[in-house]
């Protein structure tokens, strides 16, 4: 059974910086392509960063060159650095494997974790 439990998320101000943290089990951690999501309120859930087994990664646009995305094998932890943060990074906070858009609603989710940017 897969289990993902995100942490680290708060309130900051816009230009901030936060760290979060994804605790995974129940999944190849090594092998699966492991990505961090968000949802901001009333709208769709999107992909925002990705890294593969090899630690080969992929960002959406909107954050690249602001968020880097990383993952220690030995805790089953991915985490995903967000600097330079703006308003409309505010969002619930997901980490999962990558999934296609049509299994989001489908797939297993952690509980998430709060970001709120202030301006």
């Amino acid at each position: 059974q897969v289990r993902l439990v995100e942490s680290g998320g708060g309130l900051v101000q816009a230009g901030g910086s936060l760290r979060l943290s994804c605790a995974a089990s129940g999944l190849n951690f090594r092998l699966n392509i492991m990505a961090w999501y968000r949802q901001a309120s009333g709208k769709q859930r999107e992909l925002v960063a990705q890294i593969t087994g090899g630690g080969s990664t992929n960002y959406a646009d909107s954050v690249k060159g602001r968020f880097t995305i990383s993952k220690d094998n030995a805790k089953n932890t991915v985490y995903l650095q967000m600097n330079s943060l703006k308003p409309e990074d505010t969002a619930v906070y997901y980490c999962n494997q990558a999934l296609p858009k049509s299994n989001y609603n489908f797939a297993s989710w952690g509980q998430g974790t709060q970001v709120t940017v202030s301006s």
